[in-house]
Order: C-alpha cells, then structure tokens, then sequence
C-alpha cells in the first residue's frame, strides 16, 4: 500500500519538477534525507519525472490527490537543497460521494504526530456530529477547511478542479440513515389530518 508523497523540485525558471515517493507519506523524515549530496534521499524518491516544468498550483490541481497522498516536499536545489515538508490533509468524509478538497499543511518533522493526530481528531469529531444530523456536510467542511487555515496556516485546494475554477464535484445531499435503518417514522410514513 506504501504512504505515498510527492515531491516538488524547484526550477530556476520558478516552475517545478515532480517526482513520486512510495513511502516518502510515513514520516516526513524525507526531508531531511533529501541533500545536495543524496537529491532522490537514497532512493526514497523515485528517479523518474511524473511531471516537468509545471507550476505549483497545476501540481494540487492534477497531482497531488488528497485521499491517496499523506505528505507533500517542496525542495529548493538553489537554495542548498532547503526543503519545505507538509502533510496533506483531505477536507471530505470517505462515503464514496466524491469531493476532493485537501489542504497542505506546513509541518517540521520533529512537530508532524501533533499536526496529524490534531486533524485526524477534528475531521473524527466533526464526522460524528455529520452522523448525528447536527451539521451539514457542507457546513462541516467548511468550518474543518476554516480549522485547518486559521490554526495550522493551511493552504487549500481542490483536486481535479477544472481550469476555469468550477469543480467537478456535485454535491449530494446529507443523509443522516436510510429510512429503513431509522428507528423514529419518516415524513412519508405520516399521516396529517386535514
């Protein structure tokens, strides 16, 4: 299965090349593995180009998916081999209706458990309450996304977007059981005097 990261390599013309990391997602150790010296960290990141000369924001918008990727490295070759580590976070609920809003998050690796255990207890939380029926799932992603941004310094985005800025995702509407699974009676199973 692995703990898949990308990684971002900065080019002198400001624009990217990226490369692929099976296990680069576990830790984010890789960015102190990855040097002048040792670039590709060993091995860790694989040789071959998924994508070259692309922008940043392509990078979100066509690789980096938020529900298979757990880690993302900016690496700066000019800069020394400076790298910038971030865990990925994907903004929705894994119910198989779409959506693919993520966040990157800045994290020095010595700081990644509390990143990660403090996102994963949120997004926990909030899901409960969207279970319950006390929250919209809209609702709850917007106030995880507004989370994310104000007390992680977040940056997000949307997988998949089109180019335009319109995304491709349609929502559904929130179901907090199905009828046949509700113990109370339904709309449709009452009956209203007239």
């Amino acid at each position: 299965m692995g703990h898949r990261a990308l990684v971002a390599y900065r080019r002198p013309d400001r624009l990217y090349d990226l490369r692929y990391s099976h296990w680069g997602g576990e830790t984010l150790s890789l960015a102190d593995e990855i040097t002048a010296t040792t670039p590709l960290a060993d091995g860790a990141v694989e040789g071959p180009l998924l994508a070259a000369s692309i922008t940043l924001e392509r990078i979100l918008r066509d690789h980096l998916e938020p529900c298979v990727h757990e880690a993302f490295f900016l690496v700066a070759p000019a800069d020394d081999y400076g790298v910038e580590a971030y865990r990925v976070c994907w903004l929705e609920w894994g119910d198989g209706r779409g959506g693919d809003r993520g966040a990157i998050v800045p994290t020095r690796p010595a700081d990644e458990g509390v990143v990660t255990v403090w996102f994963r207890a949120t997004k926990t939380a909030l899901g409960d309450v969207i279970e319950m029926g006390a929250l919209p799932r809209r609702a709850a992603r917007a106030y995880l996304e507004a989370r994310v941004c104000e007390e992680r310094d977040g940056i997000p985005y949307t997988y998949g977007e089109s180019t335009g800025g319109e995304s491709t995702d349609t929502p559904t509407p929130d179901r907090w059981f199905a009828a046949a699974n509700r113990d109370e009676p339904t709309d449709e199973s009452v009956e209203f005097e007239e």
